[in-house]
């Protein structure tokens, strides 16, 4: 039993001084599910692959009567 009591002072004591040491810069509010959150923007398509990417069920009504 004291050894549970040790290691969970020991945990803690580890715990505190990391969130100290850290101070203001740890980010501890989980997920970011709005603006907040930084994501790395996506590679530009060149022109080619952009087109070859587009499916043909996507392509206009007027362009598809027209084969």
């Amino acid at each position: 039993m004291w050894k549970i009591v040790v290691g969970f002072v020991l945990f803690a004591a580890l715990s505190m001084y990391v969130i100290i040491s850290a101070g203001d810069k740890a980010d501890m509010g989980g997920e970011k599910h709005s603006g907040d959150a930084v994501h790395a923007p996506e590679p530009a398509a060149s022109g080619a692959s952009a087109a070859a990417a587009v499916p043909a069920a996507s392509a206009p009504a007027s362009a598809a009567s027209a084969q």
